[in-house]
């Protein structure tokens, strides 16, 4: 495990942990869904709205005078992204940065109620629709505070597989033929490849939002809770290569707070440091489809 506490040139490693990457970093006036501990005003997105009000109320209850919003959302429902943005927009709150940080590991290539094979509608569909809705938002907030924005996308190990030509895009809508392992992992390329469009359109404007993706680890999450056998096994030996949940949001934090990634975009962060992903994940002409049919996806919902 030398690995995992090799620091790298941030001087951060993979067993670093948020609290640490932030350390001595100043989040207030910041609006983000990142670390209350750091005076952030953080919203949280949460499919269940009773399970976010007990999470709010033990921040609370820790830290006292925690900021802290819950707004509902389900990122596989395109009309849910559109509610829960129409809601935040209503909270009059500036937006520096935005992770995001959905992830679904199903069973079946199943459909979306927008009839979309489900790990794309949630992992990558609903957070292109979120982020495009946020984005003026954005734009105005680093106009006026003068504060770089950053948006971070959490992606995977899912990413390193590779595919016909990238994404099967026609299995998007007709997932036949795809399983859920390789649905799974194209869905997570496609985070890599939303934050490197995402980072070129904002060069191109001239805007101060950086666009970046990260890579959090294997952390002991419910991902794998309905895989026995999965399951099991990392809990079996979870203590030996699975990283904390501390440790797991290091990375996003590091991306999202730190100063040593201040005009930093379009890059690959792993282990709290800039990594190289695939080569499917830095195809720019893949990148530029996958916005394309991405946006008329939204368009025609």
């Amino acid at each position: 495990m030398w690995w995992f506490y090799r620091k790298g040139p941030s001087g951060f490693s993979g067993a670093s942990t948020a609290e640490e990457v932030t350390a001595g970093v100043d989040g207030r006036g910041l609006t983000a869904r990142v670390l209350a501990l750091l005076g952030v005003h953080v919203v949280m997105p949460v499919r269940n709205v009773a399970a976010g009000l007990a999470v709010k109320e033990s921040i609370v209850a820790s830290i006292p005078g925690a900021r802290i919003d819950v707004l509902e959302l389900d990122l596989s429902s395109m009309a849910s992204v559109r509610r829960f943005a129409s809601e935040f927009e209503s909270l009059n709150l500036p937006l520096n940065i935005l992770i995001n940080n959905a992830g679904i590991l199903t069973r079946n290539c199943t459909c979306s109620c927008d009839g979309l094979e489900l790990h794309s509608a949630t992992n990558h569909i609903g957070h292109f629709l979120l982020t495009n809705l946020l984005l003026e938002n954005m734009r105005s907030t680093c106009r006026e505070s003068g504060t770089e924005g950053r948006i971070v996308n959490v992606t995977s190990a899912g990413h390193t597989m590779t595919y016909p030509e990238g994404i099967c895009f026609d299995k998007i809508h007709d997932p036949s033929g795809l399983n859920d392992f390789i649905a799974y992992g194209q869905s997570k390329l496609a985070n890599i490849l939303h934050s490197n469009e995402l980072s070129r359109i904002f060069k191109e404007e001239g805007v101060n939002i950086s666009a970046n993706a990260v890579h959090p680890g294997v952390i002991a999450t419910n991902l794998f809770s309905g895989r026995i056998i999965v399951a099991a096994f990392l809990n079996s030996i979870g203590r030996l290569i699975c990283r904390s949940v501390q440790q797991g949001a290091a990375t996003a934090c590091y991306a999202a707070m730190h100063p040593q990634v201040k005009g930093i975009s379009g890059k690959y962060f792993a282990n709290c440091n800039i990594a190289i992903p695939s080569s499917q994940a830095s195809d720019a002409e893949l990148a530029k489809k996958l916005w394309q049919f991405s946006l008329q996806t939204v368009v025609s919902s």
